[in-house]
């Protein structure tokens, strides 16, 4: 959408520093210039407290008044004051004593994402935005930072299925689509899916002899298999939004996600191998249930947590990481892992 004719600092708010003219910002769709208001509250950090409440009472015409924001005279963001923290200063203390600086800012042409989770990072109701030259503009509101995340989260709940290709306008519409084309959108990831089901078929009867031999056994299949899907499943719902939020080393993410996976695992195998040696009466096979369960657990965590990384350095979009293809390679090591435990303690 076009971008309305800036107004100046005292237009806005009041505000006493002179505004420098704004170059024109463009407003490209799924970047911040798309949500971007600039009737915002301006002030000098040299006005004091008592001085700008009595032009605020005056009357103003803002778009959002979340802050007052601290300009120089060539429109430089020095710092923002809080409506609440405006309210509880003395009337002779002066703004720049009690702002917050320095405050985070985005380009006009910043990813509507990138603003939200700054916003999230730093606690702010609403985010300033600067143009090329480094001058205020204005800032991203909170109801549409509401906006965006409420989008984008449900662009993930579509991409968390495998639903629908890149194209963003296709996910968000895949509720309503005909039924020819949610079918098309969908069955790529699930023929992974399939082949993939085949290839743990295929395992299961590799394993036959050790099943006969033991057929309790093959009672603790879908156990495994089910809890090493929750297991991943909630590493690729973290990964999937906390890749892009953190700012911490890839290393450092993955192994505290394996450490996680591993003290999940363990506790899980602690809860189950008391029961399975009194129902079944069997120590070795309670053991090799819980050491499954244990192993399982931290291969499942780091799957979860290392696919969706390696699809977005690939180009692809985080999210992807989830659905059929992370269940799939989550079942087929699950399988492995417990088929191979068991022979090694039974056998």
């Amino acid at each position: 959408m076009p971008a309305p004719e800036p107004r100046s600092g005292s237009e806005a708010s009041g505000a006493s520093p002179a505004a420098s003219p704004i170059e024109a910002l463009p407003a490209h769709p799924d970047t911040a210039g798309e949500h971007l208001v600039l009737r915002v509250l301006q002030a000098s950090p040299h006005d004091t407290v008592g001085a700008l409440r009595q032009r605020l009472a005056a009357g103003v015409e803002v778009d959002s008044a979340e802050a007052v924001y601290l300009l120089d005279a060539r429109r430089r963001l020095l710092g923002r004051v809080p409506i609440a923290r405006l309210l509880q200063a003395r009337a002779e203390q002066r703004l720049a004593d009690i702002a917050i600086a320095p405050v985070p800012a985005v380009r006009v042409n910043a990813d509507q994402e990138h603003v939200a989770s700054l916003a999230i990072q730093h606690g702010l109701t609403a985010v300033p935005v600067v143009d090329r030259r480094g001058h205020f503009a204005g800032v991203v509101p909170a109801l549409a930072l509401l906006e965006v995340l409420r989008r984008e989260h449900v662009e993930d709940l579509h991409r968390f299925a495998g639903i629908g290709p890149e194209d963003t306008n296709r996910a968000r519409d895949a509720v309503e689509a005909p039924p020819i084309r949610r079918a098309r959108d969908r069955l790529p990831w699930l023929l992974v899916g399939l082949v993939g089901s085949m290839l743990a078929t295929w395992i299961v009867a590799g394993f036959e002899a050790t099943l006969q031999a033991r057929v309790a056994i093959a009672f603790f299949v879908p156990g495994i298999v089910y809890l090493a899907d929750a297991v991943g499943t909630q590493s690729e719902a973290i990964a999937v939004r906390g890749l892009s939020l953190s700012r911490l080393p890839l290393a450092r993410l993955l192994a505290g996600e394996l450490r996680t996976g591993l003290l999940i695992g363990l506790t899980l195998a602690v809860l189950v191998l008391g029961p399975v040696w009194w129902w079944f009466g069997d120590a070795d096979l309670a053991l090799a249930v819980a050491v499954a369960l244990l192993a399982a657990s931290a291969c499942a965590t780091t799957i979860g947590f290392a696919l969706p990384w390696l699809l977005a350095r690939t180009g692809r979009d985080p999210a992807f990481g989830s659905g059929p293809i992370a269940t799939i390679i989550q079942d087929v090591l699950s399988l492995l892992i417990y088929f191979w435990t068991v022979q090694a303690l039974l056998f």
